[in-house]
Parts: structure tokens; sequence; C-alpha cells
């Protein structure tokens, strides 16, 4: 069970991602606003035909829809092989496979969403103002704090080494 758990994360948070982006298809019409806490956070239902908080929105809404889906599946697949080795380690720090866990559930719930439906469904609308972040959603989240796991690891990695700094 021990080296199943990173997996069973990964699952847990692509489920998680995939209920939240149903919810807002099937009760939020497309652009339309929830205010959650005014001024700050509303559920805003859009489409992202680019990657993680729209980054590249304009080559997937054209011809490189297929090159984005493409370099997804490779970057899942990547890190799904790099899971499965960090989860046979008895040697990593638990961060490693955490990481790679809510890197490859992130990857997953988009890769998903782009496959079945051409974009990727973004909710979250954090804004002060008329300053908005991008909208994102919980697989968007999962890469972002896996990423900030990386390097948490990396860090220790280098405090536990000898003569780390």
């Amino acid at each position: 069970m021990a080296r199943r758990w990173p997996w069973l994360a990964a699952a847990a948070v692509a489920v998680l991602d995939r209920g939240t982006k149903h919810l807002v298809e099937t009760r939020v019409a497309e652009w339309e606003a929830v205010p959650v806490i005014n001024g700050f956070f509303r559920i805003v239902h859009t489409r992202n035909t680019g990657v993680a908080f729209s980054l590249f929105a304009e080559e997937g809404a054209g011809g490189g829809g297929a090159v984005l889906t493409a370099v997804t599946a490779a970057l899942t697949l990547l890190v799904a092989a790099l899971l499965w080795q960090a989860s046979r380690s008895l040697r990593e720090h638990w961060t490693m496979p955490a990481a790679l866990a809510l890197i490859l559930a992130g990857a997953a719930g988009n890769l998903f969403d782009r496959v079945a439906f051409g974009s990727v469904t973004d909710f979250l609308d954090f804004y002060a103002g008329t300053h908005h972040w991008p909208a994102f959603n919980v697989a968007d989240s999962s890469i972002t704090c896996g990423a900030a796991l990386l390097a948490a690891n990396a860090w220790l990695s280098r405090k536990r080494k000898p003569g780390g700094v």
C-alpha cells in the first residue's frame, strides 16, 4: 500500500477535477458568472483552448490544438513514468511522489477534456477590481501545487546530501 498511495492520490484529484468541471458544465451557462466572494472570487464557466491559466490559447484555437494535445499526452506519459520510478524507490522523500502525483492528476484531467471536448473547462475566477487572474480549474491548481512540491523536494534533497548548503 505504501507504494500505491501516489497513484490513489492522483486518481482522487483527477476525479475531483472532472467532477467539479462537470458541475460547472451542467449548472452554469457558458460565460455566466456566479459571485462567491464579492470583489474577489466568482465561478465563471469558460472554455480554454490553451494550457494552464489560458497560456497559448490562441495556438490551441487554430491548428495548434492537435499539437498541444500531443505535447500534453507525451508529458503526461513522461510524468507517469517518473511517478512509477519514484513510487518504487524507498529512497525518495515523500514530496517527490506527491509532486508527481499532483502533476499527473492535473495533466490527465486537462488532457481528458482536450481529447473529449477540444478545450478545457475553467471556472475559478479570482479578481480585485478590474484585475483578473486568468480563470483556472482544479487540474491547473494540482499542477501548480505539484510544481511547488518539486521545488520543495529539490531544496530538501540539497539539504540532506552530505556537504549540502
